[in-house]
């Protein structure tokens, strides 16, 4: 879990880098958009019940992403949903189908500082 001295750590390194609002801006909808990937990357492993490039005796494989782009309060973010190939992955952090995520930023930042 990531502690409070890891987030400030991080944002010291960060801080040289960042000379505008903007820049700031853009590294939190960067960061946004890595949290989700690896969220629906982590579903996917849980779904299937083996790790991405471990061989499986099991019908039920990978089978690419799919990109989308939802809205979030941070801006407008492209995500890549992992797909298996029967079609049965259902994510629950980002839904099939869903636009919008609301609340998101603040329930990540929350569970950072848990």
């Amino acid at each position: 879990m990531t502690t409070q001295s890891d987030i400030k750590k991080l944002a010291e390194q960060m801080a040289g880098s960042m000379k505008s609002f903007d820049n700031i801006k853009d590294f939190q909808k960067q960061l946004m958009q890595s949290f989700i990937d690896t969220a629906l990357e982590a579903e996917m492993e849980d779904h299937l019940g083996y790790p991405k490039h471990e061989k499986a005796d099991k019908p039920n494989k990978r089978n690419g992403h799919t990109k989308k782009t939802v809205r979030s309060d941070t801006g407008d973010l492209e995500i890549s949903t992992p797909r298996d190939r029967d079609s049965s992955f259902e994510p629950v952090l980002v839904s099939k189908h869903q636009t919008r995520i609301s609340g998101l930023d603040d329930k990540i930042i929350s569970s950072l500082q848990a």
